[in-house]
């Protein structure tokens, strides 16, 4: 790829996978004495997520697509952050903790994955944190002037900005469990400097712990990232477009937010009736005050932009039709069928942003009820959108997900992770869907994963990604996130043996004969 094109209009494939879903470390491929614990139960930053970018290099995969990495929230889901800027700290890969001499090589609790393979969020949860806090333990009985302890320090001040108030906030969350920061004692709620003043310092050592589980998790970060881009994978990260209402963000300028005189939100996010819901998505998420951004540059977004930008080369913002129009339901009701649709801020917004930051590498999430307004916004602002396969055969020969409707300036997905897995999909849809689908694809549907994975990879959109789940063949046990079920979710782990040579292989010649290797890779 010539370093002076944008990365968006660069022809590439990827694959979708969160870190999360990743297998264990390899027995095979670690030493032994640094493997603690052998079964964390969940995936992370660590061993297998550098085999699975090398695995990535291998296939002639460019793209590395990954859902959010901020700590998850209620129903673990990863778009319900109590942060928009932090990462997970279950993320973090505690072999690396151990190899600095911080946590125990013996350490053993193993925090196992449920009967049917996918993650138990409780266990997960309760082991990595209290491995977290022996490693924060060990990291502080090191020299004071160690250049650990001042690489430490140095992250501390430059992500002072967002750092103190989340480190403070998850402090104050554990203290008052079971409440929102609304609900909190009023000099903390509502933030009075000399209340604030105090319990930084009453709780000073719980939050160098926050402290020192970001650093860690943002070090962590970085490395695999290096090692993805020297290998030729880009990161796609993802930014929900909405933040929680129990988060750092929120709890810290709660005037950029519709709150009432209670500091509790007047209205609330969700999306009308569609494709996965016939009463709607009740997210729940706080509205923003539009106007107050715009009064100062929108600030907050930039810096939360930039921020995504440090992390990932392309992001996708969530939900982005939410920036020319969301649907808007009041507080307190039990559906999103009594909403109604309110402005957004529109281009000025990203005029802002491009002032501020450049180039934006940023694909639009432009599915769902999508109206005329945003389809010219999504234009004007030069974002490429997304074309899903699995909503491509339900209707005539004008659908806009049908490859021969693609453009160049979109992406093109087999399904995403709110979809179910593309032979899920195929046995469920209704008949008329699945011989359309055969008519149009020339098949007979005995590999519909792979004849998705081939007419993705042969649109002309400039961007071809593939759930992890369509390249190895698995049916809806296998799904990652089912949109309005707040339960069961998210929890999906693929194993090594599951990724065989043969699949390898093929990936990448699809991805060879439609143009899509990296420059010299053939």
């Amino acid at each position: 790829m010539s370093p002076s094109r944008p990365l968006l209009a660069t022809r590439m494939a990827g694959v979708l996978l969160h870190p999360t879903s990743l297998p264990d470390a390899d027995p095979q491929g670690a030493a032994s004495g640094l493997l603690a614990p052998a079964h964390p139960g969940s995936g992370d930053f660590g061993p297998a997520a550098l085999r699975f970018v090398e695995w990535l290099a291998a296939a002639g995969q460019q793209i590395w697509q990954i859902l959010p990495l901020g700590p998850v929230g209620p129903g673990h889901s990863p778009y319900m952050s109590p942060s928009a800027l932090a990462l997970n700290p279950l993320l973090i890969d505690l072999t690396e903790l151990v190899a600095r001499g911080w946590l125990a090589a013996d350490v053993r609790e193993p925090a196992r994955s449920t009967a049917d393979g996918r993650i138990d969020f409780g266990a997960v949860g309760r082991f990595r944190m209290r491995c977290l806090r022996e490693a924060a333990r060990g990291f502080s009985a090191e020299a004071a002037a160690s250049e650990t302890r001042q690489a430490f320090d140095a992250f501390c001040v430059a992500e002072r900005d967002w750092l103190d108030d989340y480190a403070l906030f998850m402090t104050l969350s554990a203290h008052y469990p079971d409440t929102t920061w609304s609900e909190w004692p009023r000099g903390l709620a509502d933030r009075d400097p000399a209340v604030i003043s105090e319990a930084t310092a009453h709780f000073h050592e719980e939050i160098r712990f926050w402290q020192f589980v970001q650093w860690t998790a943002f070090r962590q970060w970085r490395t695999l990232k290096a090692r993805a881009n020297q290998l030729g994978v880009r990161i796609v990260g993802d930014l929900p477009i909405f933040v929680a209402m129990h988060s750092a963000d929120v709890w810290a300028a709660p005037a950029l937010f519709d709150l009432d005189g209670s500091l509790r939100p007047r209205v609330v996010a969700g999306v009308p009736p569609d494709y996965f819901s016939n009463t709607g998505q009740l997210w729940g998420n706080p509205l923003y005050r539009w106007q107050r951004h715009g009064h100062d540059g929108y600030a907050w977004w930039v810096r939360r932009i930039r921020s995504a930008l440090a992390l990932a080369d392309i992001v996708r913002i969530d939900h982005f039709r939410g920036f020319a129009a969301c649907w808007e339901v009041p507080a307190g009701a039990t559906d999103a069928i009594g909403g109604r649709w309110t402005p957004g801020p529109g281009a000025p917004l990203f005029d802002a942003l491009r002032t501020a930051l450049g180039d934006l590498p940023i694909i639009a999430e432009d599915l769902g009820v999508i109206t005329a307004d945003v389809t010219a916004l999504r234009e004007a602002i030069g974002l490429p959108g997304m074309r899903v396969l699995q909503f491509a055969f339900a209707d005539t020969a004008a659908n806009a997900y049908l490859p021969h409707n693609h453009t160049p300036d979109s992406v093109v997905y087999t399904g995403t992770h709110d979809n179910d897995t593309t032979l899920g999909w195929f046995a469920t849809a209704a008949p008329a869907e699945r011989q359309s689908a055969q008519i149009y694809l020339k098949t007979d549907g005995g590999e519909i994963h792979w004849d998705l994975i081939h007419a993705a990879s042969q649109s002309v959109a400039r961007q071809a990604i593939y759930p992890l789940q369509d390249i190895l063949g698995l049916g809806s046990s296998a799904r990652m996130n089912r949109p309005g079920d707040a339960n069961g979710c998210w929890g999906w782990r693929f194993d090594w043996p599951m990724l065989q040579t043969w699949q390898t292989r093929r990936l990448r010649e699809i991805t060879a004969a439609h143009g899509r290797l990296a420059e010299g890779a053939d």
